[in-house]
């Protein structure tokens, strides 16, 4: 497992977005473009893939400490940091999902009206998949 795994794995376990990785980095005064940290996250086979460096691991976990437990003059709860994070996923996750009223829309396919009788499809006769099998197992 190299860096760019670890660094995936805590953005996915901790939820957090871009703009947090770019504000956590700059907590310990380490400067990262939101491409140079895209092409973090990339496959390894991508042509724009770049490889994490121990250094930008090193400062984002540092400055991961001070998010979630805050500095020793301002201390703060983890917990309370990783919640509000996942309601901030929550709210934004249930804003961009469109509202339904009543039922959900069903399509169906309008037939032309020349000739409807013509093109309507007979159905299919009700084929028999598993044939009755008579077992002999000794018994009369």
């Amino acid at each position: 497992m190299n860096n760019n795994d670890v660094f995936k794995k805590l953005r996915v376990a901790l939820q957090l977005r871009d703009e947090q990785i770019i504000e956590i980095l700059a907590l310990v005064d380490f400067r990262m473009e939101k491409p140079e940290l895209n092409a973090l996250f990339r496959a390894q086979d991508h042509p724009n893939f770049m490889e994490c460096g121990d250094q930008v691991l090193r400062n984002f976990l540092n400055g991961l400490i001070i998010h979630l437990r805050g500095t020793k003059e301002e201390p703060k709860n983890a917990m309370d940091v990783i919640n509000k994070n996942r309601e901030e996923v929550k709210a934004r996750l249930s804003s961009d999902k469109p509202k339904s009223t009543g039922a959900p829309k069903t399509f169906t396919k309008k037939k032309p009206a020349s000739n409807p009788k013509s093109r309507e499809k007979k159905p299919a006769p009700k084929v028999q998949v598993v044939e009755k099998v008579h077992y002999k197992n000794g018994k009369k």
